[in-house]
């Protein structure tokens, strides 16, 4: 498995189940459950923490824990996912924040590293992010990691923004 370097303030690390507190707080304000409103539930928190147990098994990369690296105090999560989009599978750059953290720059600083990690080390062809067209706090960390943008219908009818970048041809 391979886990993104620390970044200047922060470090990753793999999910482990004793972080479910951690992750039903991180759902629980208002913010988060507009966007996912059943994350704060233990058994969908729980589901959560085994997703991405099973994401690093089965494909190396997953979200991990961000903790901020001089406290070890746990901001949120943020890593690569592979997400279906118009039939193709894309490595996507997602992230959560405890709502405390938020506004700090840890989810652009995060994003970045895991993106960076994506084109540089894994020498993925492209990385992108998929974000409701209305939060806007998701649309300004993807603006600033994301060169390239576009909407698309999402299977279920509804229209979600695409954001990516390619990889750097050298």
């Amino acid at each position: 498995m391979t886990i993104p370097p620390p970044t200047e303030r922060l470090r990753f690390r793999r999910y482990e189940p004793s972080d479910l507190d951690a992750v039903i707080e991180m759902f629980a304000d208002e913010e988060a459950k507009r966007w996912y409103p059943t994350k704060s539930r233990p058994e969908e928190a729980k589901r959560w923490i085994d997703w991405n147990l099973a994401n690093y098994e089965e494909h190396g990369v997953g979200l991990w824990v961000i903790e901020e690296k001089d406290t070890g105090t746990f901001v949120g999560d943020c890593g690569l996912t592979y997400q279906t989009v118009e039939g193709d599978q894309l490595l996507e750059v997602g992230y959560h924040l405890l709502a405390k953290h938020r506004g700090k720059g840890y989810a652009i600083e995060s994003a970045q590293g895991c993106a960076d990690l994506a084109l540089r080390v894994m020498k993925s062809p492209m990385v992108c992010s998929i974000v409701d067209p209305r939060n806007q706090s998701s649309i300004r960390v993807a603006k600033t990691i994301h060169e390239s943008c576009r909407s698309f219908i999402k299977a279920e009818g509804k229209e979600w923004n695409l954001y990516w970048t390619d990889q750097v041809q050298s």
